[in-house]
């Protein structure tokens, strides 16, 4: 991908992304930014063809793409550090700050400019992120072309209504954790009866995984592979009707309901 992309804020987030993007090999030049020198050494010496500052303004000049992926509430000092070195009419701005929308892009900058709203996921570091995506009124279809294939290089993207981006962090930014809280709980059932720690997590990982696989490669309904694996009066039944005792479906539809309030 011929372009120049800045990120600034190497955090968690910042950070699965910097990893995924770098080991992808596909951009010309990758810049990161971040108030911490001993973090951006470690990206240099894994990435040594990265480009590291710990000035934001000095970060954004030449970029082609500028992905903001600090904290909401430090998004309006950045904003205005980084501000004077923008040029809106060549360069793309992409917030990750979650609730930070285009809209807030707008108002903070002053400006119509090309505008985008994305919410990955920490999966990002190994290719396996789920991405929201959604564009600012004034952005074109080339440029969400360009930022598309950009979160592309780290996992699956969906493009959505700005509206929707919220509904699609619970379910995979914050969903990613609630799948790590039943893989726990699969563990912990699994050391009750029997199995080591590391025997009871490798179970619970691959059968994860070949859940996933083979919904993606059937392309059924998970109903339809549960009543593949459940037979009349057979123990499967009995336990998918201890969790549905236990309000397991409103327990999950709930928790990702809850950060919409």
């Amino acid at each position: 991908m011929n372009f120049n992309l800045t990120v600034i804020g190497a955090g968690n987030m910042g950070g699965a992304l910097i990893h995924g993007w770098a080991k992808s090999g596909r951009l010309t030049s990758i810049t990161i930014s971040d108030k911490n020198e001993s973090l951006l050494a470690s990206f240099k010496a894994k990435y040594p063809t990265l480009h590291t500052t710990t000035d934001n303004a000095e970060a954004v000049r030449g970029a082609d793409v500028i992905v903001l992926v600090v904290k909401p509430w430090l998004m309006p000092i950045v904003l205005d550090e980084i501000k004077p070195a923008l040029d809106l009419r060549k360069q793309i701005i992409v917030s990750d700050a979650a609730n930070f929308t285009t809209d807030k892009l707008t108002e903070a900058l002053g400006e119509e400019g090309p505008y985008f709203y994305a919410i990955p996921n920490i999966a990002a570091e190994f290719s396996a992120s789920m991405s929201f995506l959604t564009k600012g009124k004034h952005a074109a279809d080339e440029q969400l072309s360009v930022v598309k294939s950009l979160y592309e290089l780290v996992g699956d993207t969906l493009v959505v209504p700005e509206q929707q981006v919220a509904a699609g962090m619970m379910m995979a930014s914050c969903g990613i954790a609630y799948v790590m809280r039943y893989i726990r709980a699969q563990m912990e059932g699994g050391c009750e009866m029997g199995f080591y720690p590391a025997h009871a997590k490798q179970i619970a990982l691959q059968t994860m995984q070949g859940a996933v696989s083979l919904l993606n490669a059937t392309g059924w309904h998970p109903e339809e592979a549960i009543d593949r694996v459940t037979t009349p009066g057979g123990i499967t039944i009995k336990g998918l009707n201890e969790l549905d005792h236990a309000g397991f479906n409103s327990a999950v539809i709930r928790s990702l309901k809850a950060g919409l309030k």
